[in-house]
């Protein structure tokens, strides 16, 4: 870059299986496996939590392993209902952060002198990372809560830098039910080693939810491929029936 920082233009992915479950995890049968079989299973792998576990609170706990019982059910009896209840990820709703850096698919940072915009191919989401200081058009604290948060960036030698908050209560870190609060915050660090790698590490500080802040940590890989770009994952037209039920109606009848 012209600025003298690190060049992280470019397409990025994750090749770990921490959508399933952030911690170490078998490979497990998905929905329905006696239709689907094995092309609805989940694979098993390594977890990303430095240390192994995650801090919970013990009601905390209780209420992830409550999530996880129930990540399929889908409630629209009201608003509230709708996005406190089942996996946020299956209801095609924005990942939030952390998660949208881990699932399976690319997303792709642009970078200038002022703001990097990072584009996930997962239902079009966007998160703006403002790295001036004193911005007058990004004040520092959220001017409301949103799936994506509120994020400020700066670079520490080679490391982007990037500081987050004002995230709405309703998004998970993976299938397993992990979760947090309208309290989160979060600090990650994107650390080129190479051309064609990023270590990404994020630490994390709920105090709604964990006794202490905990960290994640894993690579993200550049991909190479000739003329590579995001494609649509745009995945409102496949939860419509889930979602509302008998209120969907086929426009092609």
């Amino acid at each position: 870059m012209a600025d003298g920082k690190p060049d992280l233009n470019g397409l990025w992915q994750a090749f770990v299986t921490a959508d399933i479950d952030v911690q170490d995890h078998d490979a497990q049968a998905g929905p329905h496996p006696e239709i689907m079989g094995a092309y609805g299973a989940w694979p098993g792998g390594q977890g990303i939590v430095e240390g192994g576990g995650i801090p919970y609170k013990p009601e905390a706990l209780a209420k992830k392993k409550e999530n996880a019982e129930k990540r399929m059910v889908v409630n629209i009896t009201s608003d509230d209902r709708r996005h406190d209840t089942g996996d946020p990820e299956l209801k095609c709703f924005r990942p939030g952060i952390p998660r949208a850096n881990y699932l399976p698919f690319p997303f792709q940072i642009i970078q200038s002198t002022d703001k990097v915009i990072m584009v996930y191919e997962f239902e079009h989401a966007l998160r703006t990372i403002y790295m001036k200081e004193n911005d007058k058009d990004a004040p520092k604290d959220a001017p409301a809560d949103s799936w994506m948060g509120w994020s400020h960036g700066h670079f520490e030698g080679d490391t982007l830098v990037v500081d987050s908050a004002g995230f709405v209560p309703w998004t998970w870190f993976d299938r397993a039910g992990d979760y947090h609060s309208d309290a989160l915050h979060l600090v990650e660090r994107y650390t080129p080693v190479s051309p064609y790698h990023i270590m990404y590490e994020a630490t994390i500080e709920d105090p709604n939810v964990f006794t202490r802040p905990w960290k994640m940590s894993f690579p993200l890989y550049r991909r190479m491929e000739k003329n590579i770009q995001l494609v649509d994952f745009d995945c409102v037209e496949f939860v419509e029936k889930l979602m509302y039920g008998p209120y969907y109606k086929n426009p092609g009848k």
